[in-house]
């Protein structure tokens, strides 16, 4: 095992992993926090346009490259801050008005199965095997656990806030999806900055045609603090752990960390706020990483092995 200054790669994978699942599951309690004070897509805009310009800033030092070129690194970095930034974050805050960070996190880790099933009808050769359509399935049942819908709850509260927060996990599979095919040697930094400097001017000014003001904004200390926590702990510092992360373990171990952060949102909740989630909600969040481990079960299966120091093998 490769190591360095004498700490084992495999200690250093796990130490980012669990850092980043801390940060990034704590930020949607940090969210529901904030909404108390900022009006949600002002709130989504303003932490975007000032990490955007910091991982700007981070990119112009690391790279050669801080322009897009070409219509395809163009239309990357529109669809990623379409999508990825201003569509999932706008529906995400928008959806915890109405239902728990926690509820929410857990209603997001969807969206590794979701992007699956999007790559099944976007890209011809990544088409999902029988047992993918099962994995597919079980994600949903688990939504349905965690909302528990019924007649005389359909248009209620929590039903419109879960449903709003699974569009935000639609919105951020279907990004993911559309941005592959491009032909793009965009370095991943730069990528990330004009996608959440364009997210953030899309966030703004989706805020302006909803009527938000910045006059309803309650300068409080909890405010001060969820906002400057969402910018630079789970913006700006969460993605440069990523930028790590990505390049040491690669994405199916990335994507790993969606299922970490509903586990440690509901923590927090229970610290921070007193809040425990029901029963039914825990079983969603493992049928949801049921459906999850049944569509991936090959790059798991190959993640495990190199984990466990033995070669990879495939199967027919």
């Amino acid at each position: 095992m490769n190591t360095i200054g004498s700490v084992p790669d495999g200690y250093r994978e796990a130490v980012l992993f669990s850092i980043l699942a801390l940060c990034w599951g704590s930020s949607f309690v940090a969210i529901e926090i904030g909404l108390e004070y900022v009006p949600p897509l002002l709130f989504a805009g303003f932490r975007y346009a000032i990490a955007g310009a910091i991982v700007f800033g981070y990119a112009a030092v690391v790279n050669d490259r801080v322009r897009p070129v070409g219509r395809g690194e163009w239309a990357a970095v529109a669809i990623a801050g379409m999508f990825v930034i201003a569509l999932y974050h706008g529906l995400l805050y928008l959806g915890e008005l109405y239902v728990s960070g926690a509820v929410a996190a857990t209603i997001v880790s969807t969206a590794p199965i979701l992007t699956a099933a999007f790559a099944a009808v976007v890209l011809p050769e990544e088409r999902l095997a029988p047992a993918g359509v099962v994995g597919f399935v079980l994600g949903l049942v688990g939504v349905i656990a965690v909302v528990q819908p019924s007649s005389a709850a359909l248009g209620n509260d929590v039903t419109v806030g879960a449903t709003l927060v699974f569009g935000s996990a639609i919105a951020f599979a279907l990004g993911g999806v559309l941005v592959r095919p491009i032909d793009s040697a965009l370095p991943i930094e730069t990528l990330q900055a004009w996608a959440m400097l364009i997210g953030a001017g899309v966030l703004l000014g989706w805020a302006f045609l909803r009527g938000e003001s910045v006059a309803a904004i309650e300068l409080t200390s909890a405010m001060v603090l969820s906002f400057a926590y969402l910018t630079l702990v789970s913006g700006v510092f969460a993605f440069f752990l990523y930028f790590q992360l990505l390049e040491r373990s690669g994405a199916t171990q990335v994507i790993l960390v969606s299922y970490a952060e509903p586990v440690v949102a509901m923590g927090v909740s229970w610290v921070v706020l007193g809040y425990l989630v029901d029963s039914l909600t825990l079983v969603g969040l493992v049928t949801i990483l049921a459906g999850f481990v049944i569509i991936k079960r090959e790059a798991l299966r190959s993640l495990l092995r190199s984990a466990l120091g033995r070669p990879s093998t495939t199967t027919p």
